[in-house]
């Protein structure tokens, strides 16, 4: 068989060419014409794939790589008999360490004490479940809401209404993008909602771009009105808005998801799907193809001030992230913007999570230990 995979897609060759011919492309710059031949097609979230795509060509299975699906035209595969999958929670604990390293980064940067502040996390499913557990190791109380689970799961009162996340001094979304319906969250942080939150309030989004309008964010960032904002996802991409980019805190090319450990859980689990559908075993295991990570060991004194917050760094310095992107600026033609939104996500940096690196402390402490081993540290 023949299989086209995007070629950011890592170690595609070696799992993928266990099952058949593997060919590669960029994302997005795969056509009709390269399917033309093709028994299954796997990308990433840079790939529409649609009717368009897809008619008339002998693809049979399309997988993501990623978690999210709404650039995959789910419904008419199904009706075309195509074999879909994703990768569900593939890279859910890279955006945990995604967050944790943003809040660390501005309770330095403002002056702020996590312990005790609220959190609002909307969207409560692979990844906002990871994203609390961290947080509440940081000793952050979160307000946790996610209406679909909610309606499905009985009322859960673990489950609060909007009303409690507009009190939260940060709140940040992992949802995914429904444009219609009870649910939808297509602008769900419109200006609106944007107004009545806590004043001084804090606004983190890395799950997609139009979940917060970015002109009413925009807004509230230049009247005050908001303390802060983290963007890792921007309405328009890889077009990106660079009045507002000059305007938040932290600025990153959706790159939250992007460790390596979740990009190559999201091939293996891919791979897996289209063992079954092909009713083959699964026979790729990534694990002695894995690098070492860059940073193994870490020692840690318990007198010293920041310590978790060094340890991430040495880890994922997100402000690296955020330097990079900001390079944009420099560029004034939208075309060029564009390339290098790309070009960042194509070439970023191997980021290992931080259960590879192992902590040791030079004298006791069981309350640091904790606080480690609660973001995801290994703690000798």
């Amino acid at each position: 068989m023949v299989i086209l995979v995007d070629e950011n897609v890592p170690y595609g060759r070696e799992a993928f060419g266990l099952l058949g011919e593997v060919r590669t492309a960029h994302g997005r710059k795969i056509s009709r014409e390269m399917l033309a031949d093709a028994d299954a097609l796997v990308v990433r979230s840079i790939t529409k794939v649609t009717r368009e795509l897809l008619d008339g060509t002998p693809v049979r299975f399309v997988g993501t790589c990623t978690i999210g699906e709404d650039h995959v035209d789910k419904a008419w595969l199904a009706s075309q008999g195509i074999t879909f999958s994703s990768a569900p929670g593939c890279n859910a604990n890279s955006v945990g360490e995604y967050i944790t390293a943003a809040l660390l980064h501005l309770a330095e940067r403002h002056g702020l004490t996590l312990a005790g502040m609220k959190l609002g996390i909307v969207g409560v499913g692979n990844v906002g479940r990871r994203v609390w557990k961290k947080a509440e190791a940081l000793g952050l109380q979160c307000v946790l809401n996610d209406p679909p689970r909610f309606d499905t799961e009985g009322g859960d009162p673990a489950f609060r209404p909007i009303e409690e996340i507009l009190d939260c001094d940060i709140v940040t979304f992992h949802v995914p993008i429904e444009k219609t319906g009870p649910h939808a969250t297509w602008h769900l942080a419109d200006a609106a909602f944007l107004s009545r939150l806590k004043p001084g309030a804090i606004v983190i989004n890395s799950s997609r771009g139009p979940v917060v309008d970015n002109q009413a964010l925009k807004a509230a960032l230049r009247n005050g009105s908001l303390r802060a904002a983290v963007l890792d996802v921007w309405e328009g991409e890889p077009q990106v808005d660079t009045e507002l980019l000059g305007l938040v805190d932290i600025a990153t090319p959706h790159i939250a998801g992007y460790s390596f450990d979740g990009k190559v859980n999201g091939t293996r689990q891919v791979y897996e799907a289209l063992c079954a559908s092909l009713h083959r075993p699964s026979e790729w295991d990534p694990s002695p193809l894995l690098p070492a990570p860059d940073c193994a060991q870490l020692v840690i004194d318990p007198a010293q001030t920041g310590a978790l917050s060094g340890a991430v760094r040495a880890v994922y310095e997100i402000m690296s992230d955020d330097a990079r992107m900001r390079e944009m600026l420099a560029l004034s033609a939208p075309e060029e913007q564009s390339a290098w939104f790309d070009r960042l996500r194509k070439e970023y940096p191997r980021r290992r999570e931080f259960f590879n690196t192992r902590v040791t402390f030079a004298g006791p402490d069981a309350a640091l230990e904790q606080l480690f081993s609660g973001v995801g540290f290994q703690c000798a």
